[in-house]
């Protein structure tokens, strides 16, 4: 993922609880590192973690105002969501706005996108889970990690980029819960306002 050590709203659990942010902040797009799936049940190495959490900044995203970057990055979520090829719903709210880390944040900005999405069936969570997993090594999108992490109940874990957008996506897989869903969230590079303007939070 391109993220640096800047945490954003990890995908959440119904009850509000979140996982640990250092695992969206992983910064394995500028690394360069391939899928990884571990079968021992556990997340990522820890130090490999710490280490690419050493990385500062977001990668450029471009030009764009506040509203342009938060609509691209809801159409990257309602793309996420049909590509569970499932009924469901999908919790509120909308995307946020943020400065990014060591720039002006009258000018610089990245957008963060938390949601969960549940089956209109709960048996359809794995459905879902297995269509993201397909559909998120195809039309731009690598998937950067798949793993189970170290929560009761191993959750599955799912990490995936697409660098010609500029966003990620970290996808939490939570099938033991009373209402089985997906803990969703999609985040951005780091956009710049257009000339004279300024970032709205």
């Amino acid at each position: 993922m391109f993220y640096g050590p800047r945490p954003v709203p990890a995908p959440h659990h119904r009850d509000g609880s979140t996982l640990p942010l250092a695992l969206v902040l992983a910064g394995l797009l500028l690394s360069g590192c391939d899928m990884t799936e571990n079968d021992g049940n556990d997340s990522p190495d820890s130090t490999a973690v710490n280490s690419q959490e050493a990385r500062s900044g977001l990668p450029d995203a471009g030009t764009a105002t506040t509203e342009e970057a938060v609509a691209a990055v809801k159409e990257v979520s309602s793309e996420i969501h049909r590509s569970t090829g499932v009924p469901g719903k999908a919790s509120e709210p909308g995307p946020g706005v943020k400065q990014c880390e060591g720039k002006d944040p009258d000018t610089y900005f990245t957008v963060y996108h938390p949601w969960n999405f549940a089956p209109q069936k709960p048996d359809d969570i794995d459905v879902a889970m297995e269509n993201l997993k397909e559909r998120l090594n195809t039309g731009g999108w690598v998937t950067k990690q798949l793993y189970h992490d170290n929560s009761p109940h191993k959750a599955l874990n799912l990490i995936a980029d697409n660098d010609a957008k500029k966003v990620s996506v970290w996808i939490v897989q939570y099938s033991e819960d009373a209402t089985p869903s997906l803990g969703i969230n999609v985040t951005s590079g780091c956009y710049r306002v257009p000339e004279g303007e300024t970032v709205i939070i």
